[in-house]
This record gives structure tokens, sequence and C-alpha cells, in this order.
């Protein structure tokens, strides 16, 4: 798996990699925290970001297939053997792009195709960053789930 993260600015790799034996599964991360990064390294549409900003459902979908398919590429891997999850919102203080503080995108992508999960969090910008990391989790598990067919 890899990760592509701007709100969470690298916590969802550092849980990840909190697991021992992670290193078996875990390929990389990319803190894409401002614009031109998740259109250079991720592919995210300059177009699209232009449009609605980087907190959006779609431009989660975008960063979460980029980084699979930018991490399978480095790794010699078949993308379908790769899972990216993506992060990107608000956690404040305040409103950005006209989106409110909690406003959070979670992105999934693996050979099941791709999901995007739309979160309102409340609180510090602290506990939406906490929140945004566990949402992040637990949807990578519920993919995984699919994955292996439970």
């Amino acid at each position: 798996m890899a990760t592509a993260e701007s709100i969470s600015a690298g916590l969802v790799a550092a849980e990840i990699t909190n697991v021992a034996g992670s290193s078996e599964v875990f390929l990389g991360g990319v803190v894409a925290y401002q614009n031109s990064v998740k259109q250079e390294l991720l592919g995210v549409s300059s177009q699209l970001m232009g449009q609605q900003g980087a907190v959006d459902a779609e431009v989660a979908a975008q960063m979460a297939s980029g980084v699979r398919q930018r991490f399978a590429k480095i790794n010699q891997l078949d993308s379908q053997k790769v899972i990216g999850v993506s992060t990107t919102g608000v956690a404040g203080p305040g409103e950005s792009e006209g989106k409110p503080q909690g406003t959070v995108f979670i992105g999934i992508s693996s050979n099941a195709g791709d999901a995007v999960y739309a979160y309102d969090f409340s609180g510090s910008r602290d506990e939406v960053r906490k929140q945004t990391v566990d949402a992040a989790l637990k949807s990578l598990w519920e993919q995984l789930q699919v994955l292996v067919g439970y």
C-alpha cells in the first residue's frame, strides 16, 4: 500500500508503520500539501483543482489512484497489487477554499475500484486531523476486507 496525504501530513503512514511487520506491505507515502505536488507527483488534474480546489472528492480519488500507480511503477509491481490511500480536507482553523473546517475526503484505490468517503468532522485542528487518520484507517480496513472476501 501507499499513501498520499494532505490534511494528515503523513500521520496515516505513521500509524500504518507503527505496526510491526508493516514493511512487508507498506511501500511509502507522499505528503502532498501543496497543489503543485498533487498535480506533479500524483497526477491530479490541474483543471479539476482550478475548478473545485484541493478539498474535493474527485481530487481525493485522483490522489489515491495516482499514488497507487506511481508506487507500483517505482517498485515494479502490478498496480492491481497495490492499494492507494489519500486524505484531503480542511483542518482549520476556519474555512479554506470556501469549505468549512472539518470537511474531509478520503480516497481508496485498489483493484476492487476507487472509493471516496466524505466527512464533516468537528473539533479543533488536531481533533479533525485525528478523526481523519482514524477514518482513513477504517476505510482502508473495509477495503482490505472487500479484497479478501470478508
